[in-house]
């Protein structure tokens, strides 16, 4: 058995990056080291601090670690890191807010039980292991973390994942051995990963944008869910038999418990509440011994996070923003406002068209599985923009999801209330008679000619609308609806060839959150599949791509626990989304600063496919390229993409997620980076 590299020491380790196996045969090879080292050094990027490598050969298991310190950076807390007694051995991620609180309590009921080596949370975790047991010391835990834990005396690997899901982890068998870490990349860098791909993922990600946990892009290998872990006994385990997750945190649960136990006082007394609480989450996550700052775009969330950080701040916060020459998607003027009436120290950076197109050419490798949300370039280019001067940076994610801000929560009720009140065969004559009015025609007038006039360019941007509407009206639950209105493919496993689209949360009413009141059904349901699955990993991946550690503080566990105790009236007022948060944001920020339309961070993807991206997206879709390689089926591909060029059809979104997966593709074809798209 070979010791750790380093002692568990000092310091507190930060954003990092995790790998390891488990050998089926249960014992490893002479080549073993190196192989758990290339594992860990595929995810470097993610820790470019330090490396470290742990294996017991005779129980077949390797950890492999990479180091993002943030603080207290001594060199003494290298990891994979053993427990006082030795028992057990970690490779930890993330951040446990609350560790010296655990301390404390654990020094009060086992005095003497952990003779503490420094100040790390990743002992103060081992030493709640030791002491409570795991699922204990997860409960115990207030932070967003991914680990693998190795019991020498059980000879069992255990695998957890915090409770919203903010730092990634993945596993699986391949070939008779059990791999895992942060990033798919990891996996693939073990002799024994086989790298085939899952179509119905691939379905998946054309329905959602993204592939949903339990899902990866590769067969056979899962990523864990948010508030869960597993168990893997070395010696019992059977080869290509999952484990199943275990929960010790539920969202589900904790929505139920907030509706048996609803918050009782009044709307005010619930603000004050809800302040007092954010601003400990925030303040928290301030700590840090390299620079910190914060991501501002001018909006309720990240506004409310920034104006919480210079409350409890002796000195300006650092904040970071990045505008685009197109004022359609420029949020940077209502950020700098936010800024100056603050006092933060404020950074801005301008991107042009061509700064967002050269981002396209790093996304297969960034994001290691096929992923759609464009919002993914403008996340990079700011993620970027933030380490070039701090290490953290604060983000105000999940607040749409807890307090109700996207404008669905809102429309999705009020339409299927006028759909409900509407005879269904009423609505389904209407529902036939929109989409014959705006289906292509061979008399309808070319789209060339059309986008002459401004009575033709109207027709044009009517016509995607006006099929959604068709295709919404012939809904018949609220649940359907909404998922309609997410899904900008109605149809994801035509497209793939030999694909069984999996059920998932989103597409199983029957799973969902019980709530008497529909928007807040929705929110649950966001907040179980887009805000971990999209939102969470694409700030993940985007952040750690440029080394920089990110966290959000309305998604403490505290908080996403009290935001279910609202009632619906806290959170969406007379019209007015996310009520309560804004109340508290008001007390820091004049309303005239925050108060907009909701807009999203995005790009022009509609119209860079329809001009600088054309020939690159053409190469990718070409018919007998498709054909050849099998995973797509050219013929409804091809429609769309005539239609998007054409603007007989509005399908960004779905031929995104298309190209993402072709441009992976062409990545792991040709074992280096695609080229760039033509400007």
């Amino acid at each position: 058995r070979e010791p750790p590299c380093g002692s568990a020491g000092t310091m507190r380790v930060r954003m990092c990056g995790v790998a390891g196996f488990l050998d089926g045969g249960s014992f490893l090879s002479e080549a073993s080291p190196a192989i758990a080292g290339a594992m860990a050094d595929a995810v470097a990027h993610r820790g470019p601090d330090d490396a470290g490598v742990w294996l017991d050969r005779d129980a077949g298991i390797a950890l492999a670690h990479r180091r993002l310190a943030v603080i207290d950076l001594s060199p003494a807390g290298r990891q994979p890191m053993l427990s006082a007694s030795g028992r057990y051995v970690i490779v930890f991620n993330g951040e446990i807010y609350n560790h010296a609180d655990l301390r404390r309590r654990l020094e009060a009921r086992f005095p003497g039980a952990a003779a503490w080596r420094g100040r790390s949370d990743t002992e103060t975790l081992l030493a709640a292991v030791e002491c409570r047991g795991l699922e204990e010391a997860l409960r115990s835990a207030a932070g967003m973390f991914a680990f693998a834990l190795w019991d020498r005396e059980d000879r069992t690997l255990w695998l957890a994942r915090d409770r919203m899901g903010e730092k990634p982890l993945y596993y699986g068998w391949q070939n008779g051995v059990f791999l895992f870490g942060s990033e798919l990349k990891a996996l693939a860098a073990h002799p024994a990963f086989a790298g085939d791909v899952d179509r119905g993922a691939l379905a998946l990600l054309l329905r959602d944008l993204c592939v949903p946990a339990p899902w990866s892009i590769y067969e056979g290998i899962r990523k864990l869910p948010a508030g869960t872990y597993v168990r893997v006994a070395a010696g019992r385990a059977r080869a290509g038999e999952l484990p199943e997750p275990q929960p010790y945190w539920s969202l589900r649960n904790v929505v139920a418990a907030g509706r048996a136990h609803p918050f009782e006082g009044t709307p005010d007394e619930a603000v004050d509440a809800l302040r007092d609480l954010l601003l400990d989450a925030v303040r928290r996550q301030m700590a840090a011994d390299v620079p910190l700052g914060a991501f501002l775009s001018g909006g309720i969330d990240s506004s409310t996070v920034v104006a919480l950080m210079q409350a409890q701040s002796n000195r300006p916060v650092r904040t970071f923003t990045i505008g685009f020459e197109d004022p359609a998607y420029d949020e940077a003027p209502h950020a700098r406002a936010v800024a100056g009436h603050l006092g933060t120290e404020h950074t801005e950076l301008y991107v042009s068209a061509r700064d967002g197109l050269d981002v396209i050419p790093r996304l297969p490798a960034l994001f290691d599985e096929p992923f759609a949300d464009s919002s993914q370039i403008p996340t990079s280019l700011v993620s970027a923009l933030a380490r070039r001067h701090v290490t953290v940076a604060l983000s105000g994610d999940g607040g749409d999801e807890l307090f109700g801000g996207y404008t669905h929560y809102s429309r999705t009720p009020r339409v299927w209330r006028a759909l409900s009140n509407t005879p269904a065969p009423l609505r389904r004559l209407g529902a036939r008679a929109i989409a014959g009015v705006f289906a292509p025609g061979p008399f309808r007038p070319p789209a060339r000619l059309l986008r002459r006039t401004r009575l033709g360019r109207g027709w044009l941007r009517m016509v995607p609308r006006a099929r959604k509407l068709a295709l919404l009206m012939n809904c018949r639950t609220p649940e359907r609806l909404f998922l309609h209105q997410r899904s900008p493919c109605p149809d994801p496993s035509a497209a793939v060839r030999g694909a069984s689209e999996p059920a998932t949360v989103l597409t199983e009413p029957a799973s969902w959150p019980d709530t008497p009141e529909l928007a807040q059904r929705l929110m649950a349901v966001d907040a179980l599949t887009y805000l971990p699955d999209d939102i969470l990993v694409k700030v993940d991946r985007a952040a750690m791509g440029a080394s920089l550690e990110t966290r959000a503080p309305l998604l403490d566990h505290r908080v996403v626990e009290f935001a279910w105790r609202l009632p619906l009236a806290v959170k969406i007022r007379n019209g007015r989304r996310k009520w309560g948060l804004q109340r508290v944001l008001h007390e820091y920020v004049p309303r005239q600063l925050v108060e907009r339309p909701k807009a999203g961070f995005g790009v022009p993807l509609a119209s860079w496919l329809r001009g600088p991206l054309r020939d690159w997206a053409e190469a990718l879709l070409d018919e007998r390229r498709l054909r050849s390689e099998g995973f797509l089926d050219p013929r409804p591909v091809r429609r769309r993409w005539s239609e998007h060029l054409s603007w007989r059809g509005q399908w960004d979104q779905h031929l995104w997620s298309i190209l993402m997966f072709q441009a992976w593709l062409e990545r792991g074809r040709r074992g280096r980076r695609p080229a760039a798209p033509a400007s």
